[in-house]
């Protein structure tokens, strides 16, 4: 399957046969299943899978826009190879009635909650135990680990192109606070804290409060929440400009014992902001 997509992505459509939609089929297939994903942990950090991320850029090319239902007496019109994800009381998740949609082609494990409306695109993940509560995006090939808390408001733009980038990652743990933007490559680490209304992307400096220095950006031009921090909205002074300030989110503290207790956190982080 690999070696056919990788074939199929440097070619043009003209070449496209039937067998070759059907391989797009079972290729879709298995991202539902979560067999296969756009990027994947190893020993050494976050893989990105090229030819995944190729695959599904051949969706878009071998599908013809198509009218096709959507719920009950609802359309929608889309990419005929790209219908909307079906969901069985055998996945084990909590899907809530108001309007929430997944593409085809999306992993969601069960245990999963999905608050309406909310929306989960094609090539993401988002492992068992998270909730991706109102209003929230999953974009494609977004990776959200277990036990993840994506609150009302919460963009995580995925990142389907260039297919060697890597998508947007929010690991174990995470709290993701309501109305943020997490974008451009972001990792965010185990067990971190993002308070509301905190927009990270790869060309926002981000200063860690506590070891009194900007994070690094990384080869790829983007960044990484360490494992356990807590960062909220902030500003710094402009350079030449002492009288305007830019936007800056700011590491204020770590998690530890006392910062898990969800009240005691929240707590925290209004002490911060006021």
């Amino acid at each position: 399957m690999q070696e056919r997509i990788v074939y199929l992505f440097e070619n043009k459509p003209e070449i496209y046969s039937p067998e070759d939609r059907a391989l797009f089929t079972a290729f879709q297939k298995a991202l539902n299943e979560g067999k296969v994903r756009a990027c994947e942990p190893t020993d050494s950090g976050w893989k990105v899978n090229q030819w995944v991320k190729m695959g599904i850029l051949l969706g878009f090319r071998m599908g013809a826009l198509a009218e096709m239902n959507w719920g009950e007496n609802k359309i929608f019109f889309d990419k005929d190879t790209l219908p909307e994800k079906t969901f069985s009381l055998q996945d084990k998740l909590r899907l809530v009635p108001g309007g929430s949609s997944a593409r085809s082609g999306c992993y969601i494990a069960s245990g999963v909650t999905i608050m309406p409306p909310s929306y989960i695109n094609i090539g993401a993940w988002v492992d068992s135990g998270s909730m991706v509560d109102s209003h929230a995006l999953v974009g494609s090939c977004a990776q959200i680990g277990k036990n993840v808390h994506l609150s009302a408001g919460a963009m995580i733009g995925g990142v389907l192109e260039p297919i060697g980038s890597r998508p947007v990652v929010v690991e174990d743990d995470a709290f993701i606070g309501g109305n943020t933007g997490i974008y451009e490559g972001i990792l965010i680490k185990k067990r971190a804290v993002i308070a509301s209304g905190t927009i990270i992307t790869a060309s926002t400096p981000v200063y860690d409060s506590v070891h009194r220095e900007f994070l690094q950006p990384e080869p790829g031009g983007s960044f990484t929440i360490p494992e356990g921090a807590v960062v909220v909205p902030g500003s710094r002074q402009m350079k030449n400009e002492p009288g305007f300030q830019v936007y800056c989110p700011i590491i204020v503290k770590y998690r530890d014992a006392k910062t898990d207790n969800a009240l005691q956190l929240e707590t925290d982080l209004r002490a911060v902001l006021e």
